[in-house]
């Protein structure tokens, strides 16, 4: 029989109800400021900074799907949407921007994206691993152990989701501020980059929140059912 927990859903809404409400405003951001048009197209963009930074060597590649923009370290590829790889207009730039900052990041060795990096063979194995590891040692009291085990494979998550909120952060800093230092969009333009990669760190932050709120759920359940026990 299906039971739905309510206390899931008290720790939970938040962070869904604060990612939804990001996506709209990225979405929405997005739309609005491709409307502006600008000088350069978005791959235009980030090659011109990658070039002027010495990272000759990464490469600007179109990518499938929207907002699908990535920073591959392992493959130095800067991957763009085609919304934003072949778009001259304020949103473009603004994004690809964003993905140059991660390059930059990663060309100087930037700590905590380094950290992220380390730990993605972790979060990426224990995603599957977790949530069989913790069942069965809710389940089953002699197995305790091994709930407590997928806890903390849930709080490598966790941490992954907290790690990206300043590795995030710092590349549209970064993004914000080379855009008006190389002369790529005017002062004025930055009205548009600012709205949507401000809205784009809420969906990290509400990531985050949810990611922390999981943990919280789950160590909750442990320590309940041992009250009960």
């Amino acid at each position: 029989m299906f039971y739905f927990d309510p206390l899931y859903l008290i720790l939970a809404l938040p962070a869904l109800v604060l990612g939804l409400w990001a996506q709209m405003r990225v979405q929405s951001a997005f739309q609005r400021y491709s409307q502006v048009g600008t000088r350069f197209t978005g791959a235009q963009a980030a090659r011109l900074l990658l070039d002027r930074y010495g990272l000759k060597g990464v490469r600007v590649e179109r990518a499938y799907g929207f907002l699908t923009d990535h920073y591959n370290p392992l493959t130095r590829e800067l991957c763009l949407s085609p919304a934003v790889y072949d778009a001259p207009t304020v949103a473009a730039v603004g994004v690809a921007a964003h993905e140059a900052g991660h390059a930059l990041q990663h060309a100087e060795g930037y700590a905590p994206l380094q950290f992220r990096s380390a730990i993605v063979p972790v979060v990426a194995f224990g995603s599957w691993l977790g949530p069989i590891l913790f069942m069965v040692g809710f389940v089953f009291s002699a197995l305790r152990i091994l709930a407590w085990i997928g806890v903390l494979i849930f709080a490598a998550s966790a941490l992954f989701a907290l790690i990206t909120l300043p590795v995030e952060f710092d590349a549209s800093n970064r993004a914000k501020k080379l855009l008006v230092a190389e002369g790529i969009l005017a002062p004025q333009e930055m009205v548009g980059v600012n709205a949507v990669l401000d809205a784009a760190a809420l969906t990290y932050v509400a990531a985050a929140i949810q990611a922390i709120a999981n943990l919280l759920y789950y160590v909750l359940l442990l320590l309940g059912n041992r009250q009960r026990e």
